[in-house]
């Protein structure tokens, strides 16, 4: 595991502010090899953003970004994503 590297979890509290329901649960499916996890479950990493890579082909799962005014948020590799509610 690389040094900077934390696990979904570290974002929970991010999300659920942002999506209202606990995120971490969340099953996602990876668009590039179809594995599918809990959110809580990929691979995070923290630079002038946030990314969640898929934790078996290190695919950019979600992108985050938080501005002063609003958090921007890309799902570039995810199939499909499961809520509970």
């Amino acid at each position: 595991m690389d040094a900077l590297m934390l696990d979904g979890n570290a974002v929970a509290g991010l999300l659920e502010e942002v999506f209202a329901v606990e995120m971490t649960t969340a099953l996602v499916t990876c668009g590039r090899c179809a594995a599918t996890d809990e959110l809580g479950a990929t691979h995070v990493f923290r630079g002038a953003g946030i990314v969640m890579r898929c934790r078996h082909c290190s695919t950019a799962l979600v992108t985050i970004v938080r501005h002063d005014t609003h958090v921007s948020i890309g799902f570039p590799g995810v199939r499909t994503m499961q809520l509970t509610v």
